[in-house]
């Protein structure tokens, strides 16, 4: 039976203000949050796609919705709530690299509910993907999250998870057990090589996988940045797929660009091998400008890249 979508995230989308040169005071207006971030990437790719959340009813929370509907997102899952904002994050950058400061407490996005939120979508898509970052923000969006997750597999849909560990929102020991708690549900877990050390407890990629295996993860990619990615689908050992390596402008959203961009092609019947080469030139193509919308590649840019 075939899906009306191909890739449909949940989670919180925030408007962006990065800052253009350090020491400066002055800031690009933009548009983030990890799982719209992802869905965009993925809908650059050539994906159909849909997004799930809450928005205020505020100027930001329309701009949001510009921007899905610009970038061919479906939003009739989005929710516009005129009691909380819309959430802001301001990213700085300097010699450690870029560093998040946010204004999310009590945003739109922290007020989804499982009883109120529209899942139809989650029933008619290949892909489920979402992020650790919507346990985190609230009770009422973790348990969201729970619901998409059943409804997803009792349509038949895949689910992704990126846990996107933020140890601002909650303690490490919380994280690790719902992060655990969630990963045997899924179909693909997306962590980052900074995650894995932090839920893990270690940097060795085979001690890794076997971690994420225990848990009851399927398919694992591990995102390590300029090195590329290690990938695995159950039963096999790890592989790395390197990336090309570029000289990064700015980092901000580029696992989501890659995350967004391995479930389009995915989507699309490539193997995992293949799905992550393309994934690992699409977020370094990503790097090379300021922001975590503005600078996802298109497919023809990708594929360029590749050749």
């Amino acid at each position: 039976m075939s899906k009306h979508f191909d890739v449909v995230a949940l989670g919180e989308a925030m408007v962006e203000f990065n800052q253009g040169t350090p020491g400066e005071p002055m800031y690009r207006q933009g548009f983030g949050g990890d799982t719209s971030n992802a869905v965009i990437a993925a809908s650059r790719q050539g994906a159909r796609t849909a997004y799930l959340s809450r928005v205020g009813d505020d100027h930001f929370g329309r701009m949001l919705l510009d921007l899905w509907q610009a970038e061919g997102v479906d939003t009739g899952a989005v929710a516009r709530d005129p009691q909380a904002p819309t959430g802001l994050y301001f990213v700085n950058h300097g010699p450690e690299g870029h560093a998040f400061s946010y204004l999310r407490a009590g945003s739109a996005a922290s007020r989804m509910h499982a009883r109120t939120m529209d899942l139809r979508a989650v029933a008619d898509t290949q892909w489920l993907h979402f992020s650790g970052i919507s346990q985190a923000i609230s009770a009422g969006a973790c348990d969201t999250v729970f619901a998409a997750i059943d409804a997803a597999r009792a349509a038949g849909a895949k689910v992704s998870f990126d846990p996107n560990l933020r140890l601002s929102l909650w303690p490490l020991a919380r994280a690790r057990a719902v992060i655990g708690a969630t990963i045997g549900m899924t179909d693909l877990f997306l962590p980052s090589q900074d995650e894995a050390v932090a839920l893990a407890g270690t940097d060795d990629v085979p001690a890794v996988f076997a971690w994420c295996r225990a848990q009851g993860a399927q398919t694992v990619v591990l995102k390590c940045g300029k090195a590329g990615a290690w990938y695995a689908s159950p039963g096999e050992a790890p592989q790395l797929a390197a990336a090309k390596v570029v000289q990064a402008l700015d980092a901000t959203g580029a696992g989501d660009c890659f995350d967004g961009s391995l479930l389009a092609r995915l989507a699309a019947g490539d193997t995992l091998a293949d799905a992550v080469r393309y994934a690992n030139a699409s977020a370094a193509l990503s790097t090379l400008g300021h922001g975590a919308v503005a600078p996802i590649p298109s497919a023809a840019q990708v594929r360029a890249a590749l050749a």
